[in-house]
């Protein structure tokens, strides 16, 4: 279990899932850690939690009554963009994961998965928000082509467009124009970006890639800025 010093306990969660038994195991699991919990049981109360408490995180399954996780997650980017969602995603639902991350989830759990792992993700969810904070009061602006990120207030800019960044794709934007010109590996994406250990299967790495060349490539499919290495991983050369 991860250690109940860690500079994360007491730090508020929202856990938004309707299956009552995993709810509430998770809960427990939750509390143990020292987080504090809130349990929504459908994707009403969610929104009633969220407008009405202050959270560090949310945990989000996607089949939800009343309003699902997508919606939701929708709803939360447009009034928070820097908070962290974490989804739960069916084990089959490809699409649902990939629509998850390009509404604006932060990353995603397949159901079923072990309890070791989410709180891993949790924490490394936590340390990328902590990350911002120390970024906070530095407004550095960062241009290429015709794009310009603006760190401090997490948009960037493409022609006439604004786009509002979540805190996964300034953090990653940030690491990979810091390694500018220089291959760097998923593995290593994953454990300095997203602070979570390179076994855990995931290709969130390659959907936030793909997100990035739709914001600010001149053509997606032949992306100039954000290049593939086969079998490596990406180099950033803007």
């Amino acid at each position: 279990m991860i250690d109940n010093d860690s500079l994360y306990k007491g730090r508020r969660i929202l856990l938004v899932e309707d299956e009552e038994s995993l709810a509430k195991g998770l809960l427990y699991n939750l509390k143990e850690e020292g987080y504090v919990a809130s349990w929504a049981r459908d994707g009403r109360q969610a929104i009633e939690f969220f407008e009405s408490e202050s959270f560090d995180l949310i945990i989000l399954d996607i089949m939800l009554p009343y309003r699902d996780g997508f919606e939701i997650a929708q709803h939360i980017r447009e009034k928070s963009p820097r908070m962290p969602i974490l989804m739960l995603t069916a084990k089959t639902g490809i699409q649902d994961r990939v629509k998850g991350l390009e509404i604006g989830a932060d990353d995603y759990l397949t159901k079923p998965f072990h309890l070791r792992e989410l709180l891993l993700r949790i924490e490394g969810m936590l340390k990328r928000k902590s990350w911002y904070k120390s970024i906070e009061g530095d407004a550095a602006i960062y241009r290429f082509g015709d794009n310009e990120i603006n760190f401090g207030t997490m948009t960037g800019h493409t022609g006439k467009r604004e786009i509002q960044l979540t805190l996964q794709e300034a953090r990653l934007l940030k690491y990979l124009i810091e390694h500018k010109n220089t291959v760097v590996s998923r593995k290593e994406l994953l454990e300095e970006v997203w602070n979570i250990s390179f076994e855990i299967e995931t290709r969130t790495v390659d959907n936030f890639i793909v997100r990035l060349r739709k914001y600010f490539e001149p053509d997606p499919a032949k992306p100039v800025y954000f290049k593939s290495v086969r079998s490596v991983g990406y180099m950033f050369t803007g």
